[in-house]
């Protein structure tokens, strides 16, 4: 029998990427998306179903986790993908922005964990693989303050609950990937204001580098990503934690080496100088 994995997340990006994947080496796959009529590309994948959810509506989650468990019986891994980042200086950013990151990249992943507990308790087995960041467990970006916390609380949460899940038999595993190709330098918008311009000269040469990545061009994809999260879910990878991408690999050892001080001058001159 085939083994299931559930995706949030597949609209678009990596979660489209990954159940692809998952769906070419023969697993079944729950593939989420808040627009599912939309969808047309995975209809050529019979292993894929799609389920309408939206991360922050619990009413959604609870329907799409129930029917994917009615759809495929066992679910044996979950990736919590979905996620969004809101950019710019703190001070401009309005508090709609505020709760909707927490909702969706940490909220967002506990109603999707706390929906599947009771079928996980009573298999005794699953695997969850929650999608962080390297700026989950370092500062990479400058105006990326609450981006940062939401990863930095999805770490949080995922360390905490090995204590209580492990003696069920479900592990916890984080990856945390670096930049890779996308559009995100070109679609990233920042808060500002027409009556504050302090933060102007850090929100312009932040979004001068950023745009300046993209229009060169990324050569990274998102494959190797990809490839080890198929690891982690087919257990080829026992690992709690998976730093992903050259650059990722450096800021993580940048921080370990460095006292916070340094660490923090040498980024700063990386994006202000």
């Amino acid at each position: 029998m085939a083994n299931t994995i559930f995706i949030t997340g597949t609209s678009s990006g990596l979660g489209r990427l990954m159940a692809i994947h998952f769906a070419k080496n023969g697993w079944n796959v729950a593939a989420t998306m808040r627009t599912p009529e939309k969808e047309t590309e995975f209809n050529a994948f019979p292993q894929i179903k799609i389920f309408k959810l939206d991360v922050t509506q619990v009413d959604t989650v609870t329907v799409a986790v129930d029917n994917a468990i009615a759809a495929f019986g066992t679910i044996d891994v979950i990736v919590n993908n979905a996620g969004i980042g809101m950019y710019g200086a703190l001070e401009l950013t309005n508090d709609a922005d505020i709760e909707k990151q927490f909702a969706v990249n940490v909220k967002g992943v506990i109603n999707v964990i706390r929906a599947f507990l009771p079928h996980l308790r009573a298999n005794r087995a699953g695997k969850i693989i929650n999608i962080s960041s390297l700026m989950g467990i370092s500062t990479a970006l400058p105006l990326g303050s609450l981006y940062n916390m939401s990863k930095f609380a999805l770490e949080g949460l995922t360390e905490g609950l090995t204590f209580e899940l492990k003696p069920l038999n479900i592990d916890l595993h984080l990856v945390e990937p670096g930049g890779f190709g996308s559009a995100f330098g070109e679609n990233i918008t920042f808060s500002k204001s027409e009556e504050i311009k302090d933060y102007d000269l850090i929100t312009g040469k932040v979004s001068t580098v950023l745009h300046a990545a993209s229009g060169a061009g990324m050569k990274i994809t998102a494959q190797p990503i990809v490839d080890e999260i198929y690891a982690l879910a087919s257990g080829k990878s026992k690992a709690f934690r998976t730093v992903v991408g050259k650059d990722a690999k450096m800021v993580v050892f940048l921080r370990k080496i460095l006292p916070i001080n340094a660490f923090l001058k040498i980024l700063g001159k990386k994006f202000l100088s």
